[in-house]
């Protein structure tokens, strides 16, 4: 019984998103692909880069992305770092 009532209050707690915080989270996704997305090119195509400074730009994006969605840290190894790590393999022939 205590458990239903549990349940119910957690269904009541959650709100509808409004159009502006819906458009605003989108707008944030979409900065935050274009973001990684440049990392990612500025890893694969500048010949001068150094291993170590791939590495500062990716943690530096990291923590750029959680500044921006808090909390998402699941997110970002599931999605993003899947994705760098397979860079800097190609790129620098490691791990």
């Amino acid at each position: 019984m205590e458990l239903k009532q549990d349940s119910e209050r957690a269904d009541r707690q959650i709100v509808a998103a409004t159009p502006e915080e819906l458009a605003e989270e989108q707008k944030l996704i979409r900065r935050m692909q274009m973001m990684m997305n440049m990392v990612m090119q500025v890893i694969a195509q500048d010949a001068t880069l150094t291993v170590d400074e791939a590495s500062q730009m990716i943690a530096d994006s990291r923590k750029a992305a959680l500044a921006m969605f808090p909390g998402k840290e699941l997110a970002y190894d599931l999605i993003w770092r899947p994705r760098f790590q397979r860079l800097m393999r190609e790129r620098f022939r490691i791990m």
